[in-house]
């Protein structure tokens, strides 16, 4: 990395404007070492909306006139997933550093020429896995690698998304159902937890709307085996029909004992489950020792361990482009993170073939 590069401000552009659009724009526009120089979408509302928050920035409805005329050092994409993949092998050939949004490619084939784009490119590639920069979260995982082996591992997300959220939804599921959408994130915590590999995937869909494709499925649970012996199922259905009783379950247990993100969901508003902000939150952490006396008898009581440095969204947003901004400042060797990328994105993409197969998926 040239001195210059160390010292000077990154011009960006942010190309996607909605809801993670918005979020990573206002963390650029605080972080005194990037300046926005664009702000792209197709929807002028979105961009009106956001310029009305931060300021006057430049607006483009068109990428490649974006990234043609602001010459940016590093590109923001946060757009649908079906156009990750292109867009950041565009930045990158345009000599860009990239942040993208999860997941990184609608396919593990687009997964790698993205990866390989950046080692010719030699630019720092940054996918969104926000989970790994949320202090909860790294607390949950630290505690579980210590309940024993193997692990079983519960985690879903349901959302009873309607109106906009459920507009954004189908769309999404255009190229991607949600176990795939949302189960990167898990399968990456799942296989932080158990630093072990995934042998094989099983997962079921079901289709709970004629307002999407045939051949599409809004409801989804994929089931990973791994070689320590640990299992984990991940469920994740999108809708108005969905069921808000247990939406939000994030549950381990080992022979040690189990550790779960503790978050009442029972007395929540109605459609509570399809608010970003809220997928996120870990305000508490249960822990339940197993270990017991002679007798049989439990010897610890159970510990409700406080997480009171709960970021907000945007601040966990912030905190990723705090990352992004020191892999470029201090030329980070980021082939470890998107080797992990690739591995999750191809379990996931896994689960959605069993899903049409009916069979297991051996990795």
């Amino acid at each position: 990395m040239s001195f210059t590069m160390q010292n000077q401000k990154i011009n960006i552009i942010i190309v996607g404007c909605g809801n993670m659009g918005s979020s990573h724009s206002r963390a650029y526009h605080n972080l005194k070492d990037f300046n926005i120089v664009g702000l792209v979408d197709r929807n002028q509302d979105n961009l009106d909306r956001l310029n009305r928050e931060l300021g006057n920035y430049p607006v483009f409805n068109n990428y490649e006139k974006a990234l043609s005329e602001t010459k940016p050092d590093a590109v923001c994409i946060c757009t649908y997933p079906g156009t990750h993949a292109e867009f950041a092998i565009k930045a990158l050939e345009a000599g860009c550093h990239v942040f993208v949004e999860k997941p990184i490619a609608e396919s593990v084939e687009d997964a790698n020429a993205v990866v390989e784009a950046a080692e010719k490119a030699n630019k720092k590639v940054v996918v969104g896995y926000i989970l790994r920069h949320h202090p909860g979260w790294k607390k949950f995982i630290e505690i579980a690698g210590e309940l024993g082996k193997p692990l079983v591992m519960r985690m879903n997300l349901n959302q009873q998304s309607t109106g906009k959220e459920w507009k954004v939804h189908k769309s999404i599921m255009e190229a991607m159902s949600p176990i795939v959408d949302c189960g990167v994130h898990y399968v990456d915590v799942m296989c932080q937890m158990t630093k072990a590999n995934p042998v094989s995937v099983s997962a079921i869909g079901a289709r709970l709307s004629d307002e999407i494709n045939p051949d599409q499925y809004n409801y989804g649970q994929l089931q990973v085996r791994f070689d320590d012996g640990s299992v984990g199922w991940y469920e994740s259905g999108w809708g108005p029909m969905i069921s808000e009783q247990a939406y939000f379950i994030k549950d381990v247990m080992g022979p040690k004992g189990s550790i779960s993100i503790s978050k009442n969901t029972f007395d929540l508003p109605r459609g509570s489950s399809a608010d970003i902000g809220g997928h996120t939150t870990v305000k508490r952490l249960h822990l339940h020792p197993s270990e017991q006396d002679e007798t049989g008898k439990l010897v610890r009581k159970d510990e409700m361990i406080d997480t009171p440095d709960e970021p907000g969204h945007d601040e966990l947003c912030y905190l990723e482009q705090e990352f992004f901004l020191k892999s470029i400042k201090e030329d980070m060797d980021l082939s470890g993170h998107l080797r992990e990328v690739v591995h999750t994105l191809k379990i996931v993409l896994a689960s959605d073939e069993s899903v049409k197969t009916g069979k297991t998926v051996n990795l």
